[in-house]
């Protein structure tokens, strides 16, 4: 741990104010709160450790102060030491525990492949249609799994979009990242303090008399609030994404695996698809009868409904019907007098292959011939390459010469140290890892195993989990883990799979300052922050008080974790609201909402994830969530007073 200038005054102007709180506030338990609460917040704000090490060590810290005590001035420790763990054991952090693996499940059958096929075939190369698109679907998914997690999932499509529609990925990563966000205040799962907030309420009703006990939200109480914001964030973008978005920037939008071939082994080669029309010479013709003369290799088809790519589909005696879909890779020059030659419809991008083209599905690869592999003497069209292993040959490395298409590549006997260029699916390639016959070189690609079959117990079990969640008055943890649980005992997801799927610095975090949050409630802190609070607004209108919360809310979100402000924050809602005469679950709620109004700098997770991809800087996140920042602010308090 290294501790820089600026962490270090930082450090000295936090003890001071810690000093001078302690001057001034009722009590020596308050004092002490009050500085482990700004020593929480500066570990968070200046990062001087990561966040979930800093929450661990505060929690570490107030159970010492059992040990301590009577060196503090105190009576006993700030938390009781019999319930310094219970965050662990909480219902939100099981429930988020069951979240992630859900998610992971859902994930696991492929399912979010196919909406992202969808997306390509209906988004077109507009940014106006395709923004829309790719925001809303993920804010649904969001809104039911952790929103990081939804954007993470999203991430190679949109790099996959925007290499096919020749959109910048500045201009598409950004919406679908803070519709990402937003679609965490859709639903009471949707995002970690919606998750904690009823369990929030709960521990504030254990110091509240019976008259001011809080109702606590079911799963849809929000749904209002998160939709009118995530429509709110899409029309932002649709209309005003030209102004605030950042232009073309030099990122990855583009398949770095075909600049590393191009670059070792000067190949020009992209990928294309190409449409038969029925009156093309091409039809009734097989690929045997093209791709070495025409210099193209054709990788996948689509005809009738039915696409054919991997081992046992396409092969040099496939035929070539009318209406059919060709994935192609070539050069471009090759590529354009196939398509004049044959009087073939050229398709601006990448359609209806989007699912088979997808990184995350297939790419282009090396594999190398052993000198012990039995494929030694043989050629490509001896033992049908494609049709037996999945590998589309497109180049042939031997003795520092690359041969390609046209070369007749194909029909050479293979030696031992040739390397083979090829494209080819990723679980094909994963296969060919455990062949003899193959050393694959490429070790960097997408290799999970997904399953499909199980698609039907995936969403069995999440219709299942939603059903408790809905229907009954079981515990939201209880009820989602029941779906988790049925996952993994059905083959959806290993139980290693599952352990992977779950966040444990989050968990951690998470866990571990819960027991803060119950300091500062029972030593009086929380209420006396209130007071204080309300002697500067305490005269205004409820409205503005709430207002005034929701942009305390937003600060502490954009210096420290969501989690860590719903924690601190919650408990002074509740205090301010009694005082004020308000509704204090609402005002609870306001600030489980604000804590995802995080657009302004990259502090949340999402912004993080997205900021190197699109090649952000500080300055794009501050014009384009500032404005963000206060159309949240707007929207929520509206919708909130109108609903509640």
């Amino acid at each position: 741990m290294s501790i820089n200038l600026k962490q270090i005054i930082a450090g000295v102007l936090f003890a001071g104010l810690a000093f001078y709180l302690s001057t001034v506030v009722p009590t020596i338990e308050i004092a002490w709160v009050t500085a482990i609460l700004l020593l929480t917040i500066y570990l968070f704000a200046f990062e001087v450790v990561g966040v979930d090490v800093a929450a661990a060590s505060i929690m570490v810290l107030l159970g010492l102060t059992t040990l301590l005590a009577p060196y503090m001035g105190l009576q006993a420790g700030l938390v009781d030491n019999t319930h310094l763990f219970d965050g662990f054991a909480s219902n939100a952090v099981i429930s988020i525990i069951a979240v992630m693996i859900i998610g992971a499940g859902l994930d696991k059958t492929g399912i979010m492949t196919k909406v992202a096929a969808f997306i390509l075939r209906v988004g077109g190369t507009t940014e106006s249609r395709i923004i829309p698109i790719i925001s809303s679907t993920v804010g649904v998914i969001s809104s039911f799994m952790q929103n990081v997690g939804a954007a993470a999932l999203f991430l190679p499509v949109v790099s996959r979009i925007s290499a096919r529609s020749g959109l910048p990925m500045s201009r598409l990563l950004m919406p679908m990242g803070f519709c990402a966000i937003l679609g965490g205040t859709v639903t009471m799962v949707g995002s970690s303090p919606l998750i904690l907030l009823n369990d929030l309420i709960l521990t504030s009703n254990k110091a509240l008399p019976a008259e001011q006990q809080m109702e606590t939200w079911s799963l849809f109480s929000v749904t209002p609030i998160g939709l009118a914001l995530v429509a709110t964030g899409i029309i932002y973008f649709v209309l005003a994404g030209r102004f605030v978005l950042p232009s073309s920037r030099d990122t990855k939008s583009k398949d770095d695996a075909m600049t590393y071939f191009r670059n070792t082994y000067g190949l020009d080669y992209e990928l294309f698809e190409v449409e038969v029309p029925e009156d093309s010479e091409l039809v009734g013709k097989t690929l045997d009868d093209i791709e070495h003369e025409d210099k193209v290799r054709v990788i996948a088809s689509a005809s009738g409904g039915q696409m054919k790519v991997g081992p046992g589909t396409i092969a040099r005696d496939t035929g070539i019907a009318a209406g059919a879909v060709l994935g192609i890779i070539a050069s471009p020059k090759h590529l354009l007098d196939f398509v004049d030659k044959y009087g073939l419809d050229l398709h601006s991008s990448i359609v209806a292959l989007g699912e088979i083209f997808a990184a995350t599905k297939s790419g282009v690869a090396e594999v190398v011939i052993p000198p012990s592999s039995n494929l030694v003497g043989k050629s490509a069209r001896d033992v049908w390459m494609r049709k037996s292993y999945g590998i589309a040959m497109v180049a042939l490395h031997r003795d520092g010469e690359t041969l390609r298409e046209g070369d007749d590549i194909r029909s050479m006997p293979l030696q031992g140290g040739d390397t083979l260029v090829v494209h080819t699916q990723w679980d094909a390639l994963a296969r060919l890892q455990k062949d003899r016959n193959f050393v694959v070189i490429t070790t960097e690609f997408p290799h999970e195993e997904l399953r499909p079959t199980k698609l039907l117990h995936a969403g069995v079990f999440f219709a299942i989990a939603l059903g408790l969640v809905l229907f009954t008055d079981l515990r939201l943890s209880v009820a989602l883990l029941t779906g988790a649980m049925g996952m993994i005992l059905s083959g959806v997801l290993k139980i290693d799979e599952a352990y992977t799927a779950v966040s444990w610095k989050t968990v951690f975090l998470l866990a571990s300052l819960i027991p803060l949050g119950l300091a500062v409630e029972t030593s009086g802190t929380a209420k006396w922050i209130a007071e204080q609070t309300l002697n500067i607004v305490g005269g205004m209108p409820t409205w503005v008080i709430q207002a005034s919360v929701a942009i305390l809310a937003t600060f502490f979100t954009l210096v420290m974790s969501n989690v860590g402000a719903t924690v601190l924050l919650v408990p002074l809602a509740v205090n301010i609201a009694i005082g004020a005469g308000a509704n204090p679950a609402v005002f609870a709620l306001t600030v489980a909402i604000a804590t995802s109004n995080s657009f302004l700098i990259p502090t949340h997770q999402v912004n993080a994830l997205i900021m190197g991809p699109a090649g952000y800087r500080v300055p794009d996140f501050m014009r384009a969530g500032g404005i963000m920042t206060i159309l949240f602010l707007v929207v929520m308090m509206l919708m909130m007073n109108l609903i509640f």
